[in-house]
């Protein structure tokens, strides 16, 4: 700024030396003009300044703006990839939601027919044990009784209805009960049969052939087995014969009562459940 005013100085030395006589109009408009260059000068030096003020502050705001910027960016990429990969993950559990969807009705389908199958066979075996309770009315005060477990129609005789004691050889009571049995299952083709011989806890002594209760109580099976199949004529290929010896007691009290209630023979009849088997395998 100084240098200006030496410059400004100079010019109006010069001015004045040029020149002879200046007029006092003259040299005022000289001044007027010195001091009007004087106070522009001084206004544009505050612009300049100010000029300079707002390009450093547009510099740092500038600055702070391509911060935020590359901020904001970093953010954008990161929710980007972020909704990118819960966009996969929606993808893969709406597919897999709709295939447990798919999968669930078909197992309602498949529970469904199970529970149909069920159904049948629980209706079968009442009818069967309804038939047999008729047909074995006259043997129930003599130790039969008549009942479903497990879908399954369990005819129970006590031994003393089919053998004397402590033999295999079935008596003419335990004859007529099994063939009014047989004569209900003659005409239920579809019914299989597993006869279980069962004894008390108490050991056998002195019968010859048989060693245990193990033995009385397979020998007993079979020998109704036989009865069935030989003079009933029912197919052998629908029998099982098992021996349970003293291990399923159905009253393990140890009175006198108790052990009249397990020595017994239990026929189980079992409608036949390939369809219910089938459902099952799939």
């Amino acid at each position: 700024m100084k240098k200006r005013y030496y410059l400004l100085a100079a010019v109006i030395c010069f001015t004045l030396h040029s020149c002879v006589i200046l007029s006092p109009k003259k040299y005022k408009a000289l001044v007027a003009e010195r001091d009007s260059l004087i106070t522009r000068t001084g206004v544009l030096e505050d612009t300049i300044a100010k000029l300079r003020a707002d390009t450093m502050r547009l510099h740092r705001e500038l600055a702070d703006a391509q911060n935020n910027y590359n901020t904001l960016n970093g953010s954008y990429t990161a929710l980007n990839d972020k909704y990118s990969a819960l966009n996969n993950n929606f993808t893969a559990s709406s597919g897999k939601v709709s295939q447990l969807s798919s999968d669930l009705k078909k197992r309602e389908a498949r529970l469904k027919e199970v529970e149909d199958a069920l159904h049948k066979r629980d209706e079968a075996s009442s009818a069967l044990r309804d038939k047999l309770q008729k047909a074995l009315l006259g043997f129930q005060n003599s130790g039969l009784s008549v009942d479903i477990r497990d879908g399954k129609v369990y005819v129970s005789l006590a031994d003393k209805l089919l053998f004397p004691s402590g033999s295999i050889i079935i008596n003419e009571n335990g004859k007529l009960a099994l063939q009014q049995l047989a004569g209900v299952l003659n005409k239920e083709p579809d019914i299989t049969i597993a006869v279980e011989g069962h004894t008390d806890d108490k050991k056998v002594i002195n019968l010859g052939q048989i060693k245990d209760n193990w033995d009385l109580s397979v020998l007993r099976s079979t020998s109704v087995c036989r009865y069935l199949t030989e003079v009933e004529k029912i197919d052998p290929h629908r029998l099982t014969a098992t021996g349970k010896s003293e291990f399923q007691p159905v009253d393990p009290a140890n009175t006198n009562d108790a052990r009249a209630k397990n020595r017994r023979i239990e026929i189980v009849l079992t409608p036949k459940l390939d369809e219910l088997y089938n459902l099952i395998k799939q």
